[in-house]
């Protein structure tokens, strides 16, 4: 009997990997990516299956914890077909050569310190190269556009379904037969919430005999759209007027884009004091590119602005730091500034320099607009953390610390229920991409508001199709 096996993204929200192993021998993987904060060490641990015997990767979309362990996966075998979103493989390239070359540096760093004490044995290489990721490229890959079915072979065929979280995703529909009896498998992928500024709103399904469904938000319900925009907003202008700066780490791809597009319209309405706007992010510079390429698949909104001024996110306050030295001015600047960095869970990147200048003057303001995964240093201090390290170096947090979790490009408790509840007929319901604890809440919350029971998935469990 065919039957799935999560070997990421089960009782935790990173790492998303589901093995979909089909009667007839043909076997799908559903994304290969990176875990993430307390459970990142499982990024170096063997796979749970034999890459080898891969025949197909369906890519739901080009998040870090979905596409992370892609050059992994190649390394150690996988030469089968990627079937994804066109968009997909764009933003994927972008996001891989970063995680490539941060682990680089890193590992580099690491040895010297070990060579020191002479235990440069110790130190584990990166988990891959930038020719690893250029090997995925040289892969067979099927496009798949929204609403069109591909045939896979032996009667196994593949929908993809706008998902709304970014360029891109997906939600994926499985649909083969067994012993006479035809079978559709559903993985919703990361879901859009309500706030459709930069993507349009999920595609809605009306058929599954089982649903994959993440769980990030299956707990809560976030603030409405145009209260975190007044939010957002009376932090920008409450900071800025008092000439303190406004420090945003941001995820590269969507989230960043979103923010961008609420400064233009706060400028277009007159609503932003003057300032200097620094997105201080290479990769979100090229994000940003490849959003304007693909701007048939955004919003209304979006396609005005471009048609107007020729470019969706840009405005006169609006500076690109794309090279380090051009990073290292934004020091500089005493006041009035907004700069936006990854990275977005504040692991790396260049908003740490920025923690290191900023975080200690209490005229500052640091704003939280995404999910912080635990064991994170953004976690930490949304948590609460009033010094934290940064190079080594002990930083007091004086900044006043915002989290508007209405910018989350997840879908919040009450969207997916109402996503669900568009199937008119819909079979077992399994819980990932969730911390078990939020993922109880969600399975509560089904079984009282569509009177279904739900399964949170364990790692590596075998469910039965």
């Amino acid at each position: 009997m065919a039957h799935v096996r999560s070997f990421g993204a089960a009782e935790t929200v990173t790492g998303s990997c589901h093995l979909v192993e089909l009667q007839n021998g043909m076997t799908l993987l559903i994304d290969c990516g990176m875990f993430q904060g307390l459970v990142e060490e499982h990024n170096q641990k063997p796979f749970g299956f034999d890459p080898e015997e891969v025949d197909f990767l369906l890519i739901t979309h080009g998040h870090l914890d979905h596409v992370g362990r892609l050059p992994k996966l190649v390394k150690e075998g996988f030469h089968g077909t990627i079937v994804t979103h066109i968009a997909t493989m764009d933003l994927a390239e972008v996001v891989l050569m970063d995680s490539a070359k941060l682990q680089e540096e890193s590992y580099k760093t690491a040895y010297k310190k070990a060579q020191r004490i002479g235990e440069e044995q110790s130190v584990p290489k990166p988990l891959y190269e930038k020719d690893d990721v250029r090997l995925i490229y040289q892969l067979p890959v099927m496009e798949a556009g929204y609403g069109e079915t591909l045939s896979l072979g032996e009667g196994v065929n593949v929908t993809f379904s706008n998902a709304g979280h970014i360029l891109g995703s997906a939600i994926i529909q499985i649909t083969f037969e067994e012993d006479g009896v035809k079978k559709r498998v559903v993985f919703s992928g990361d879901l859009r919430n309500d706030n459709t500024l930069i993507m349009p709103a999920p595609d809605t399904l009306e058929e599954a005999d089982a649903l994959f469904i993440e769980s990030t938000y299956g707990d809560r319900n976030h603030k409405g759209v145009e209260e975190s925009d007044e939010e957002l907003e009376a932090i920008i202008k409450e900071t800025l007027n008092n000439e303190g700066n406004v420090l945003i780490p941001s995820f590269a791809i969507e989230r960043t884009q979103e923010i961008l597009c609420i400064l233009k319209l706060m400028y277009d309405r007159g609503d932003l004091p003057v300032c200097q706007i620094y997105l201080d992010s290479p990769m979100a510079i090229r994000a940003t590119e490849i959003y304007k390429k693909y701007h048939e698949e955004l919003t209304e909104c979006c396609n005005t602005f471009l048609e107007r001024d020729g470019t969706i996110f840009g405005f006169p306050y609006l500076n690109y730091t794309l090279h380090v030295h051009e990073s290292m001015k934004i020091n500089e600047e005493e006041s009035r500034c907004i700069i936006i960095a990854g990275a977005g869970m504040c692991n790396g990147g260049r908003i740490l320099q920025h923690f290191k200048h900023r975080l200690w003057n209490e005229k500052n303001a640091l704003v939280f607009v995404g999910y912080q995964v635990e064991g994170t240093l953004g976690r930490q201090i949304v948590d609460g953390e009033k010094k934290i390290k940064v190079y080594n170096e002990e930083i007091i947090v004086k900044a006043k610390v915002h989290t508007i979790n209405g910018f989350s490009a997840h879908a919040d408790q009450d969207d997916l229920i109402r996503w669900m509840q568009h199937f008119k007929r819909l079979g077992q319901i399994y819980l990932i991409h969730g911390e078990r604890d939020k993922q109880e809440i969600f399975q509560q919350a089904i079984k009282a508001r569509m009177d279904k029971p739900s399964h949170i998935v364990r790692y590596a469990e075998t469910i039965e199709l």
